[in-house]
């Protein structure tokens, strides 16, 4: 299998990254892997390839995550027909480079969608991941599995939808990381305008009914191929608790990360969920748990697979090259 990783950036990967340990997952097979840049492609002068300047990822006996990443990192690139790729596997964060890096932010969508039109399979599938890496995707499920929200530019019906709920939260449509995530207390939040101002400067905010037990953290749930992620018995999921006085739970922002006990309610979510995430084509993505209620579908470069082994012991990254081994020698 010929496989390609593509990321923001070659030379600012981190060996920790779930990309990492995905990639070493499929070169200790003996799959043909490759590290590829969002300014790396080019188009024009190859009978109308798309070709990149590509890093190779090759496994050696005993590699540890850093030293597989920093061979990575010392080849000298070389070039690569994308077309003839079995498959490229989209790690790029768009939302990382929407500012300073504009012009980066659609290029994973573009290139997935050229790519996937000449008979590469694109994981996630560039025609959904365009509309998933908002967070308005998540209204597109049952009411059921999600908290009332609101999307919006206007701050007077943010007031308003805080005075009818009251307790809730107001976030960027397009963010990650607990960027400008804010709890509101209500109507009379003192706070507010300032609040919503700063969240409007990223575009259109979306703002949630806060979801009881949301204090306390909340649940990341991998889901592959619509279920849960699972590899020797062991199921990719964790509890993210806040830290301090800051209520975000995101690793970034110094939440902890410990064990997660899937039970009824988890269950019903991923149930609810399957058919459409299937149908979508978003075989690899990590949604953000709180009671009985989805808050957010991570499904651009979901991360968090060295939580997941920390907790549990187990590398579980090998089941998703599973599904793309079986994708490939089926399509």
């Amino acid at each position: 299998m010929r496989l390609a990783f593509f990321v923001n950036a070659v030379e600012t990967e981190i060996d920790e990254y779930t990309t990492t340990r995905l990639a070493r997952a499929a070169a200790q097979r003996g799959h043909e892997v490759w590290y590829v840049g969002v300014g790396d492609v080019e188009l024009g002068e190859s009978a109308g390839q798309l070709m990149a300047r590509a890093a190779r990822a090759v496994f050696e006996r005993d590699d540890t995550l850093a030293s597989f990443m920093q061979r990575i990192k010392e080849r000298d690139a070389e070039p690569i027909v994308l077309d003839d790729l079995d498959v490229l596997f989209l790690r790029n964060e768009s939302i990382e480079d929407l500012q300073a890096r504009p012009w980066a932010s659609p290029m994973g969508v573009v290139f997935g969608q050229m790519l996937q039109a000449r008979g590469v399979t694109v994981v996630n599938d560039p025609r959904s991941l365009g509309r998933a890496t908002s967070k308005l995707y998540l209204e597109e499920f049952p009411a059921s599995i999600r908290p009332r929200s609101l999307v919006t530019r206007d701050p007077a019906a943010i007031e308003r939808f805080a005075a009818e709920v009251g307790h809730c939260v107001v976030k960027p449509l397009y963010g990650a990381k607990g960027r400008n995530v804010f709890l509101v207390e209500g109507e009379n939040e003192a706070n507010l305008a300032q609040l919503t101002e700063a969240v409007l400067q990223d575009g259109y905010a979306i703002i949630q009914e806060f979801v009881d037990g949301g204090e306390n953290g909340d649940a990341r749930i991998f889901l592959l191929d619509g279920r849960l992620l699972e590899h020797d018995g062991t199921r990719a999921a964790f509890r993210r608790v806040p830290t301090g006085n800051d209520p975000r739970a995101n690793i970034s922002k110094g939440g902890r990360s410990v064990p997660l006990e899937i039970g009824p309610a988890e269950r019903t979510i991923v149930e609810t969920m399957t058919s459409k995430l299937v149908a979508d084509g978003l075989s690899f993505v990590g949604i953000d748990v709180i009671g009985d209620k989805v808050v957010e579908i991570n499904a651009e470069s979901p991360g968090g697979m060295q939580s997941v082994e920390r907790l549990y012991d187990v590398d579980v990254t090998p089941a998703i090259i599973d599904s793309l081994e079986q994708r490939v020698a089926s399509a």
